[in-house]
């Protein structure tokens, strides 16, 4: 089992994830609880999640930066490196394409600016490329949701592994420092 943390005098926030890990999610704000809980469940990654916070946009902001460091851990140079995935969800529908090939870059936006900045900070620490477009959608409980739901999926295919390296580079490698 992996665990990282973060800490700083606003937040605290601990990510164990791995095989052994024990899925769960307490950060004090139930939303981003439903969200991570959402994006664990399709990613089929093992998350134990356990955060507080002194305001919310710190905690989730904290948050996203944690859980881009522990899959930018996870990302090996193996992997297939791109997934993507078009979720439908009630009257959303959202686009996610994701690469994990180390070129921080995230274009949006989602209707809530606290999640779009949760992508953002969540692709600059996984040092990943992620695109959302939002193609249908009132609703900004479900537009996010499917938004977390597609990242799960992309993040599935993207962390699998691949036949040969994805890259006209020949490969791609990641050293990410402890």
């Amino acid at each position: 089992m992996n665990r990282i943390r973060r800490e700083t005098r606003e937040t605290r926030v601990e990510i164990t994830f791995g095989p052994e890990a024990d899925t769960h999610f307490a950060t004090g704000d139930r939303f981003l609880d439903h969200m991570l809980g959402t994006l664990a469940r399709f990613s089929g990654l093992a998350l134990g999640i356990e955060a507080q916070g002194d305001l919310r946009h710190h905690l989730v902001e904290d948050v996203a930066i944690t859980l881009g460091e522990a899959v930018a851990r996870i990302t090996s140079p193996a992997c297939s490196r791109f997934g993507w995935a078009l979720l439908p969800m009630d009257d959303a529908l959202v686009a996610a394409a994701l690469d994990l090939g180390g070129r921080p870059w995230y274009e949006g936006p989602l209707p809530s600016r606290l999640y779009d900045h949760f992508m953002r900070s969540f692709a600059d620490h996984a040092r990943a490329t992620l695109h959302f477009r939002v193609l249908r959608g009132r609703d900004r409980h479900h537009i996010v949701e499917a938004a977390f739901k597609g990242l799960g999926l992309a993040l599935r295919s993207a962390l699998g592994e691949a036949d040969d390296a994805l890259s006209t580079k020949g490969s791609v490698r990641l050293d990410v420092e402890a």
